[in-house]
């Protein structure tokens, strides 16, 4: 069974249980082309563009 070497003062537990440090909320952009909020470096889920490029037809389609 794990037994801890010392004790852990209150101000290193309460640190750990802050939420400070805690990761935000990814940024959200406006998409060029059609104005729609999305994550940045990824494909609008509106108009199917990303970086310019049109993805909304697929290359199995012949």
């Amino acid at each position: 069974m794990a037994v801890p070497k010392s004790k852990v003062s209150k101000q290193r537990r309460n640190k750990r249980r802050s939420s400070v440090w805690k990761m935000e909320a990814p940024n959200l952009v406006l998409c060029p082309k059609c104005g729609e909020y999305k994550l940045p470096h990824r494909l609008c889920k509106s108009c199917m563009t990303y970086n310019g490029r049109d993805y909304s037809k697929t290359a199995s389609a012949q």
